[in-house]
């Protein structure tokens, strides 16, 4: 901080580079802050969470702050460690039949305890994070209640599963009531018949269930780390993921990914997995372009699309740079709008992060390939081939024989993906006498 005695002249403050890396996140963050405003999100995670407190303080704090950005949260704690502590502890042999586990009656009184003790260490660590945040004791923002009603599995192949059961119903208008009251809910892995009888459901099938009930925009997993995983995944991705390599999966891991399945297929729009021991991944995730996890979608979250009106504004801020620095030829935005139907783009979740147009030339049997570009935070990811593949297939469903393009700075690419030399005069006369001599661009052609 500066000496005041010594004020520093007006115009002279200059952003320490955290500074700047914090303004450009605030930039990058806002978007988002307004995108999620009021939204539902269900929230679950294994008990293992709980073993490692450190990084679940650090875990409660983050989930604080989405509430405060005015998220209307539900969260569903697992506790299958800590019911394994308490069924060894007293002695109990555990049987599962189709990974499921068997609850035998004289079971129940260590499951609720176990259970129990993880809904009162999640909503101690949250009322006592609120009351930090707020300065003023908000202990009350945090609400459980008997929102689940359960039904037994019942017998199955012959085995008789006893009290472990399934959702029957979400008491969806309690849930709603106490989101729009501003609290957290906190949802317990066990559930109640209408008759009183407890069943042990499994979380993520509470959470599953939660999430398809309320409409909620996203179901997030904190779960296993996430080795080698896409940032984005469709619904057969995740399915082939687990035909191929579920048994290398821990059974928490498996379980989220089976949940974020029917989830999806059921209407949840978005499923998000991410890494619980990542300190500020949830933020990362939830709050910018990119994430720091794993999204499920049933519609792909970054496809090539015909450009519409609304796109240009998109395709403006690729290409103006390009424009300055001489590499592309300028175009209006009046001119884009009259060309929008020549241009695709890759869309990433709404964003316009790269784009080409194609120009035919019907009677010669050939078209122009134009304005090949991707944003520089996303090159090097093989999107530049992809829409060039995308491009030429476009050109042979319309008819055409050959694909040319005009080139002063990224010659070596279009060669390496079979383009070659062309000279002028092989160029359509329409198209050559728009050519620039002082350009001086260099010309490539391939055959389809």
């Amino acid at each position: 901080m500066n000496d005041p005695s010594t004020p520093t002249p007006p115009g002279t403050c200059q952003p320490t580079g955290a500074a700047r890396m914090l303004v450009q996140g605030l930039r990058d963050a806002v978007p988002y802050i307004r995108e999620h405003e009021d939204h539902v999100f269900v929230l679950a995670f294994g008990g293992e969470a709980l073993d490692e407190p450190a990084s679940f303080e650090r875990l409660i704090r983050d989930i604080v702050l989405i509430a405060d950005l005015g998220v209307r949260l539900v969260l569903v704690p697992g506790a299958r460690p800590q019911i394994n502590r308490r069924f060894q502890a007293a002695g109990f042999e555990e049987r599962f039949h189709g990974g499921l586990r068997v609850t035998e009656p004289e079971m129940i009184d260590p499951l609720t305890e176990a259970v129990g003790a993880v809904q009162f260490d999640v909503i101690s660590w949250l009322s006592a994070r609120l009351s930090l945040a707020s300065g003023s004791g908000l202990a009350q923002r945090v609400l459980t209640g008997n929102f689940v009603t359960a039904r037994p599995m019942g017998v199955i192949d012959g085995v008789d599963l006893g009290h472990t059961g399934a959702v029957r119903r979400v008491d969806v208008d309690g849930v709603r009531d106490a989101l729009g009251d501003g609290s957290i809910v906190v949802q317990s892995n066990i559930g109640y018949s209408p008759t009183g009888e407890l069943f042990n459901l499994r979380a993520e099938d509470v959470a599953e269930s939660m999430a398809v009930a309320l409409g909620a925009d996203k179901l997030i997993f904190l779960t296993d780390p996430l080795d080698d995983l896409p940032t984005a995944m469709s619904l057969s991705e995740v399915e082939g993921l687990l035909d191929r390599e579920g048994d290398k999966l821990s059974t928490e891991f498996q379980l989220h990914l089976h949940s974020a399945v029917r989830a999806c297929s059921k209407g949840v729009d978005r499923i998000h997995l991410v890494d619980r021991e990542v300190d500020g991944a949830l933020l990362v995730e939830l709050y910018t372009r990119d994430g720091c996890g794993t999204l499920i979608t049933s519609e792909p979250y970054e496809r090539i699309r015909p450009a519409t009106l609304d796109d240009i504004g998109g395709i403006l801020a690729l290409i103006e740079p390009m424009e300055q620095a001489g590499v592309l030829v300028r175009r209006s935005r009046e001119q884009l709008e009259l060309e929008t139907d020549r241009f695709v783009v890759i869309d990433r979740d709404g964003d316009i992060i790269a784009c080409a147009a194609l120009y035919p030339f019907p009677e010669d049997g050939t078209a122009e390939l134009a304005a090949l570009v991707v944003h520089p935070s996303y090159q090097g990811g093989g999107r530049a081939a992809r829409l060039l593949g995308f491009m030429e297939s476009r050109a042979r469903s319309l008819g055409l024989k050959s694909l040319f393009l005009l080139s002063t700075q990224t010659m070596a690419f279009f060669r390496e993906r079979g383009y070659a030399d062309e000279s002028l005069d092989r160029l359509p006369a329409e198209r050559r006498a728009l050519y620039n001599l002082k350009r001086n661009s260099r010309i490539f052609r391939k055959w389809l």
